[in-house]
């Protein structure tokens, strides 16, 4: 797009309407957006156009994109996926949103989500059901579940999701995107809290390359990010002879490794081998103590939120999350610095068990895509994180991982190859991702719905 709209051969306008209309024609069924605003889009679109033809167009002028629902943008109101918030309008774009909008990016809408953002899905008590455009009956995954649909749908190019234990990875996996959980601190958010990152989704990795560039510029407002660093996001290649790949294949605690899954991640790691990588088995890590104890220490964030509420408002949020929250609020405070020692005690296990590789690849996810209605593959309050257990690890470590699409099952559903780097090598993600994407083959049309 960029490339055609400097030649002149294409315009902002011509992109815009063509998304609009797709928008138009899938969002009955998939239910991916939240504030929708097509008359702004024409806006911006114009004002783009105009700056093209000038001579004086920003780095990323005119490319649509959309914006994960609790990555606040100017003017509307954040409602994190529940019903019981009051719709505010947001006073100003927060660091992500307001880096793609320096940049030109004409932004459409923002994406659904659950509850608080505490489901892998697209089951909200405030927004509708979001649905997967690779088989409606499906879940997209979540948190970032519109944002997963929208960039398989094909809403544009540029999508924004968050992440603190699989939010980005898991919709990106179940929708057959690119999703990077960059480095904690690399893109400045705000409120920044421990483990939360905001990363590209886009249909490919030198999409999500061009939004980095601009995504990683510092913003005050987050005051746990890195230093701001230049890195050479667009060049993307890499030899993989000679590299240190650790597989990790047992994810040590949750569900059951789904065959074709298991059949698909191997084909990976023996490509990559057949390509010169030195391919090595990585032991389980994760424990039932750890993944148990990040329940506890979360569920008493939630309830913290939650149990402010009044009567009325509590009784919006969905049954799920408040009978998942309700667990915290009866545990001891030192339950709870039990369960936040053990996000500790898996942070220096994920360092130590990755530390002797330069990547580590796993399924994304112990299975591919569920039921739409499901809160979670498992849809037990009492069993919630069963499916984390590839994920989490890596929020809790700061380690970049990426979600990049392996192949599809029988049925046709996409399988995500996670792809895990050492601290802040985001780059290396990256292009690791973008090495396997040229091996791979040739991948199946995107969906039409």
């Amino acid at each position: 797009m960029l490339a055609a709209f400097a030649d002149k051969e294409l315009s902002p306008i011509d992109v815009v309407e063509a998304v609009i209309a797709r928008i138009e024609a899938y969002e009955p069924k998939l239910q991916a957006l939240y504030a929708f605003d097509p008359e702004s889009a024409r806006w911006d679109a114009k004002a783009s156009e105009d700056r093209w033809m000038r001579g004086v167009a920003l780095p990323l002028d005119g490319v649509p994109g959309t914006i994960k629902e609790n990555i606040a943008t100017r003017g509307t109101p954040v409602p994190l996926g529940t019903a019981a918030r009051e719709l505010v309008p947001a006073s100003e774009d927060a660091p992500p949103a307001a880096r793609l909008r320096e940049d030109g990016v004409v932004i459409l809408a923002k994406t659904t989500m659950p509850d608080y953002g505490m489901l892998s899905s697209g089951l909200s008590s405030f927004h509708p059901l979001a649905r997967n455009p690779w088989d409606l009956t499906k879940n997209p995954g979540g948190s970032s579940a519109g944002a997963g649909a929208a960039a398989a749908a094909g809403y544009g190019p540029f999508h924004i999701g968050t992440d603190i234990g699989g939010s980005i990875r898991l919709p990106a996996g179940w929708c057959g995107v690119f999703g990077l959980k960059p480095s904690f601190g690399r893109i400045p958010i705000d409120p920044p809290y421990y483990g939360r990152v905001a990363g590209p989704m886009t249909r490919t990795v030198r999409d999500a390359a061009l939004m980095m560039r601009s995504l990683v510029r510092p913003d005050v407002r987050d005051t746990m990010s890195l230093p701001f660093q230049e890195f050479p996001w667009l060049d993307l290649e890499m030899d993989v002879r000679g590299l240190r790949i650790g597989l990790m294949m047992d994810a040590g605690v949750g569900m059951a490794l789904d065959p074709e899954v298991r059949a698909c991640i191997e084909n990976a790691a023996k490509a990559l081998a057949d390509a010169g990588a030195v391919v090595e088995q990585v032991p389980a890590f994760i424990t039932r103590e750890m993944l148990d104890g990040l329940d506890d220490f979360w569920r008493q964030r939630a309830w913290m939120d939650i149990g402010a509420l009044d009567e009325k408002q509590r009784a919006s949020v969905l049954p799920y999350i408040l009978a998942w929250a309700e667990g915290g609020k009866s545990l001891s405070g030192a339950q709870v610095y039990s369960g936040m020692n053990q996000m500790m005690v898996m942070r220096h296990a994920a360092v130590a068990a990755t530390k002797d590789f330069d990547f580590v690849i796993s399924p994304v996810a112990p299975v591919v895509a569920y039921h739409a209605e499901l809160a979670s593959p498992v849809h037990d309050p009492e069993e919630p994180f069963e499916h984390i257990g590839y994920t989490v690890a890596f929020n809790m470590s700061d380690q970049p991982a990426a979600s990049v699409n392996a192949g599809f099952t029988a049925a046709g559903l996409p399988i995500g190859l996670q792809i895990i780097g050492r601290r802040f090598d985001d780059l290396g993600v990256i292009r690791l991702s973008h090495a396997w994407e040229q091996m791979r083959g040739e991948q199946r049309p995107w969906p039409k719905l």
